[in-house]
């Protein structure tokens, strides 16, 4: 047990040292490449970095785009791992394997004919080429088909004798039972949206919808990158997920401890 809490407590140490060093380097004055020069610790980096990429409106864009992915992805995941988890209908293993296809292609192979599809239908350089991409994901379908299985089939079984359509069944009754599921979906997903650079770099080149990563690339300089602005604007960019995961944290580790428990 002992040898255990040591190796538990190197890796939390491996993992909040570099952080560390990133909050400490945002305070040093302008100019020292590290965190670990002499000066007197301020927050004129973090004034420095808020003023110079307009955070203000990256973080209102960035919201907007990961608030309606995660919105969508909830709804669509949550529509088909019903579906997948209850209703008998034929083909209904190859749709599965299909939907787990989707997660082992990576999103770059992708990226030509999403852009051309797009570009035939006047999106780029919208809300909306930023949104569809990935509005729905196979990964949060697998996972709440996966979670819908573990529970027990006996309390749809009342709900239709009392009356109740599928569509009430699940929005009345597996929902609300799926709720660590969905967070855990919830989180990953805007997560993975706020921190996304590569959609906004080709499906809004030009530059009109800035993200907070969008945002955060304007510090990183050709010849010559002051690192204490830097690391401020990190830290702002990521102070807002931070929030979310520690506020989300007990409902993810439940999501993911209780899925896949069956097949």
């Amino acid at each position: 047990m002992y040898r255990l809490f040591v190796l538990v407590g190197l890796g939390a140490l491996l993992i909040v040292l570099p952080l560390g060093l990133v909050v400490l380097t945002s305070l040093q004055p302008a100019g020292l490449a590290t965190g670990l020069g002499s000066g007197r610790l301020g927050l004129e980096n973090y004034r420095a970095a808020w003023a110079g990429a307009n955070f203000l409106l990256a973080f209102a864009n960035t919201v907007l785009v990961a608030g309606a992915v995660t919105l969508s992805q909830v709804i669509t995941s949550a529509l088909a791992g019903y579906a997948l988890a209850r209703l008998r209908f034929r083909g209904r293993g190859a749709v599965l394997l299909l939907v787990i296809a989707t997660v082992i292609i990576p999103f770059q192979v992708l990226v030509v004919p999403i852009f051309l599809v797009l570009r035939s239908g006047g999106l780029i350089n919208s809300y909306w080429a930023l949104i569809l991409p990935t509005a729905v994901n196979g990964y949060g379908i697998y996972l709440l088909r996966q979670f819908f299985l573990t529970i027990p089939p006996a309390l749809e079984e009342a709900a239709l004798i009392d009356g109740a359509n599928r569509f009430e069944i699940l929005t009345q009754v597996m929902l609300p039972l799926a709720r660590p599921a969905l967070v855990t979906l919830s989180l990953f997903t805007f997560i993975a949206e706020w921190n996304d650079l590569f959609k906004p770099l080709v499906f809004a080149p030009g530059g009109g919808l800035l993200t907070v990563q969008l945002a955060l690339s304007r510090f990183q300089e050709r010849f010559a990158t002051d690192f204490s602005v830097l690391m401020a604007a990190a830290v702002i960019s990521s102070a807002p997920v931070v929030v979310l995961f520690l506020i989300g944290q007990r409902q993810i580790i439940r999501g993911i401890a209780t899925t896949g428990l069956k097949n």
